[in-house]
């Protein structure tokens, strides 16, 4: 079956849902038509000229990247600017560009597990849980012959997702009763005359980010010219995520042990660490990218932090909180993770039998050489 981008989406905002990013984040849909179809679905970590012409090659309709090409407002696009030319050669091939940034980090499925999942790690949770998605109880009054296509349309509009379970639901009948007055158009019953409807009360959960569209694909398709429902702001935390995870090793190992392993492990040319390298290691906080400002919630669940980008003076506050680090690199922490999405992704396609081919970005990115 062939697949629009809107569709690929969702299936990505289910991996990686939206409002997992930081605010700072720019992520979703960057470039191009949500309705334009696709066949050929590239995922990359960060999109460059080089990847553009590897899409262009393989005739891609739709790259995902794990870095946005986008992070401030735009004012202009223009050729002799090396972003203005990157958007203009999307453009002009037609091919349409998503982002899932930070939000793919804070996934439960997302780089950080893939790491502990790469090195074996046992009882694996977040560091810190800073993220729980506001959630609403819609409840809505349907006529009992109206209430499967009701049901559908809010539920394929995002309603009735708990945990790994979609569609859900709960539906109790009653009578529901209303007067018509003088300036109605009702469906069932008649002006100045009490009527009495078999009804079935529809009870949904709805995540924040989609209930707007829930509300409004519920009130299109009901047949009442005024629905009666009602949404419920709920006190349950619900998917509970957030920043860097860890996890126990399968077995003690030293710090320069584990550098060697991570080293491997991240196919990484160069890797540093600090602390002692005789230090044994028995938990692992992984924060992909550069995770140098969370070294204090680490310490607090870890031996020692996986991660890149650190700073001179990071490490020096390293050693006097007593935290060994291991510096494998911010590309090599998250370029680990692209193979993966793409498995996730097409695992997820043939699922939903979307004929949609997904192509592993085969181009070094790495920007950093060495000796």
């Amino acid at each position: 079956m062939h697949t629009n981008t809107r569709k690929i989406i969702k299936v990505m905002d289910q991996l990686a849902p939206q409002h997992l990013k930081e605010e700072w984040d720019n992520v979703g849909l960057m470039v191009g038509y949500p309705n334009k179809m696709i066949e050929n679905l590239m995922v990359t970590l960060e999109v460059t000229e080089a990847v553009i012409d590897e899409a262009i090659e393989k005739n891609v309709d739709m790259i995902i990247s794990h870095h946005p090409l986008i992070y401030k407002p735009v004012k202009k696009i223009i050729e002799n600017d090396p972003i203005g030319h990157m958007l203009l050669r999307l453009i002009k091939n037609d091919i349409n560009l998503f982002v899932a940034h930070t939000n793919l980090d804070t996934a439960y499925e997302g780089t950080s597990k893939r790491v502990c999942d790469l090195l074996e790690l046992r009882n694996v949770d977040y560091i810190i849980k800073d993220f729980s998605n506001l959630h609403y109880k819609v409840q809505v009054f349907v006529p009992r012959e109206n209430t499967d296509e009701v049901m559908e349309a809010m539920t394929n509009a995002g309603a009735g997702f708990y945990g790994n379970y979609d569609a859900c639901g709960f539906k109790s009948e009653g009578i529901g009763q209303f007067r018509p007055n003088e300036f109605s158009n009702p469906t069932i019953g008649t002006q100045g005359e009490l009527t009495f409807v078999e009804e079935v009360k529809l009870e949904v959960l709805v995540s924040k980010e989609h209930l707007p569209q829930v509300i409004t694909a519920m009130i299109n398709k009901h047949p009442y010219e005024t629905p009666a429902y009602d949404i419920l702001k709920l006190e349950n935390k619900f998917d509970e995520q957030g920043t860097g995870m860890y996890g126990y090793l399968q077995k003690p190992m030293t710090l320069r042990e584990l550098t060697e392993t991570v080293k491997q492990t991240l196919n990484s040319k160069m890797i540093r660490f600090i602390g002692n390298p005789d230090r044994k290691i028995y938990k692992v906080g992984v924060i992909t990218g550069a995770g140098a400002d969370f070294m204090a919630d680490v310490k607090a669940v870890a031996d020692v932090l996986i991660t890149g980008d650190m700073k001179y003076h990071e490490a020096q506050a390293a050693l006097q909180m007593d935290l060994g680090v291991i510096d494998a690199g911010h590309f090599e922490t998250e370029q680990i993770y692209v193979e993966k999405l793409g498995e996730l992704l097409q695992q997820a396609f043939e699922e939903k039998s979307y004929d949609v081919n997904v192509i592993i970005s085969e181009v070094d990115i790495n920007p950093f050489n060495t000796l």
